[in-house]
């Protein structure tokens, strides 16, 4: 009889293999695998108790905490349905997101309370709301007094099929609302065994959670770690200092997170020199970083670099970027712009660049065409939009509206979002690629770069930039420098200086709200709100 790809298996592998290993390490916290597979137990049997039955949705809006990686297990044994939230939302976006998943229980943490608060009165379905780490003043049921009245004997649980739906992830809704992508039990178990060999994890991992979980679980994270015997290290804030503290402290040795967290690591490491005298690697997805950055990762850190590409529909991860042994004698700078591309598609996955009629483009490095991926890892679809769902998974394919090239080697090189591809006098121009260049300016700390009308050309980039602390840069000399490095219809035609720049939890860059807000200052409106 064949036995069901249910992730509850991951668990039960730790505890019956590592039972005796520190599993978890939160705020000071050591937990064996046996200790949390009780309080996996002792959270089951309570939701039980809240009357939660097989395809409930229960919903979490923590962060990295011993608490919400236990909530995947806890919620997964009664074949329930994880909802995280994303933490950086608005009190009204937790309203339609509880509403529309229909979610019975809330577990927030106290620290983000005062987010739902605003809301509570107007949840439809959620009766019970339980907080981590309550304070006095906060009326509701305090976790670990509400966990600790219930057994951490073995919970019986129900028959769970594979294809039955675990989590329910909501995308950033930046044209509408939300969609919320359902991923089942065989999306996320083939994901975590394709990705676990991909990035090499092992029982010797000690992984620090710097990626938020409830992004696409950490882009899976807490599933294959947990199978392998890995300690988790919990992180509430991704700050440079605490993250390089952890690494020294509990000799974190692999991490996942957005390019921005990994640029902040470097810009602390330049002023402090913490000393890391243990291998990491690190796994970075998002916007394609410059070649350059990929060489101050692995020479000034002495880190690994893998980049991989993935979105939440595909579960997430669909490339990835190492080296292929025989691509190895190549010189070093060519490894390292092979390592800041997409990749190559990992075991398991079919991934295609495709011009409008379906056709690949071919491998020159040049021709652009749209993303699509067929694997295991693609969605069951979004939940209750069946018209959302057709569009984006067409004859078995999920259309990502990524837009990329494909080198000789077959690697896959992002250059934008459909949306934010620069169309300037009939030209395509990469946003990503223009950033690249920005961002090999030494007074350039980050930078975003945005379509911005043009009386002439329709449209041309216009970049957002933080600069470095203790040094100037003028609008001029930026533009002067993208002329140099590009042919000049790729080349900036202005600069907005700024503080910081809007991002997502996981600390990837929001264009939108950058497109949005000039593009109102000019009187314009519509065209770009994605």
């Amino acid at each position: 009889m064949n036995v069901p790809l249910v992730l509850t298996h991951f668990l039960d592998r730790a505890v019956s293999l590592y039972g005796e290993k520190t599993g978890v390490i939160c705020d000071g916290k050591q937990l064996t695998y046996s200790e949390l597979s009780r309080r996996v137990n002792q959270l089951s049997h309570g939701l039980r108790e809240l009357g939660i039955q097989k395809g409930d949705r229960v919903a979490y809006l923590a962060p990295n905490t011993l608490e919400m990686l236990e909530g995947f297990y806890g919620v997964f044994q009664l074949g329930a349905i994880m909802v995280p939230l994303n933490i950086r939302l608005k009190p009204e976006d937790y309203l339609f997101i509880l509403n529309h998943s229909e979610s019975k229980v809330l577990f927030v943490d106290q620290e983000l309370y005062h987010l739902i608060a605003p809301i509570k009165d107007k949840l439809e379905t959620v009766k019970t709301i339980i907080v981590h780490y309550k304070d006095n003043e906060t009326n509701e049921i305090a976790y670990d007094e509400w966990l600790g009245q219930f057994s951490a004997d073995s919970f019986e649980r129900p028959y769970i099929d594979e294809d039955d739906v675990c989590s329910l992830l909501y995308t950033s809704g930046t044209t509408g609302k939300p969609k919320g992508v359902m991923l089942t039990h065989r999306n996320n178990y083939l994901h975590a065994l394709v990705t676990m060999h991909h990035l090499r994890v092992s029982d010797r991992d000690n992984y620090l959670h710097v990626l938020p979980m409830f992004h696409v679980n950490g882009w899976g994270a807490p599933f294959y770690y947990t199978a392998n015997g890995a300690t988790h290290i919990c992180l509430r804030k991704a700050a440079p200092e605490l993250i390089f503290n952890y690494i020294q402290q509990y000799n974190v040795n692999v991490m996942h997170m957005a390019p921005t967290v990994l640029n902040s690591l470097l810009q602390y490491y330049e002023q402090h020199k913490p000393i890391v005298d243990h291998p990491m690697r690190v796994v970075i997805a998002g916007s394609a970083p410059p070649p350059a950055f990929v060489t101050r990762v692995e020479k000034e850190l002495g880190w690994e670099f893998i980049q991989v590409y993935g979105m939440t529909e595909s579960s997430p991860l669909s490339t990835v970027s190492t080296i292929r042994s025989h691509l190895c004698d190549l010189p070093l700078h060519e490894q390292h712009r092979m390592k800041a591309k997409a990749g190559h598609a990992m075991i398991g996955c079919e991934v295609k660049v495709v011009n409008e009629h379906g056709e690949e483009v071919p491998r020159d490095g040049k021709t652009i065409g749209e993303v699509v991926v067929r694997s295991n890892g693609v969605m069951k679809g979004y939940w209750k939009n069946e018209e959302a769902t057709m569009e984006t998974i067409r004859n078995g394919w999920l259309y990502t509206g990524d837009m990329a090239t494909v080198d000789q080697y077959g690697n896959i090189d992002i250059v934008d979002r459909k949306k934010d591809i620069i169309i300037s006098g009939g030209e395509n121009i990469s946003s990503i690629e223009v950033e690249g260049v920005l961002y090999e300016h030494p007074a350039v700390l980050e930078a975003a770069v945005i379509a911005v009308p043009h009386e002439k050309w329709g449209e041309t980039p216009h970049a957002f930039v933080v600069k470095r602390s203790g040094l100037e840069v003028t609008e001029q000399e930026l533009i002067d420098f993208s002329r140099e490095k590009l042919a000049h219809f790729k080349a900036i035609t202005g600069v907005t200086f700024v503080e910081e720049l809007p991002k997502t939890a996981s600390g990837k860059i929001q264009k939108v709200h950058l497109r949005n807000e000039y593009w109102a200052s000019v009187g314009k409106s519509g065209k770009y709100v994605n």
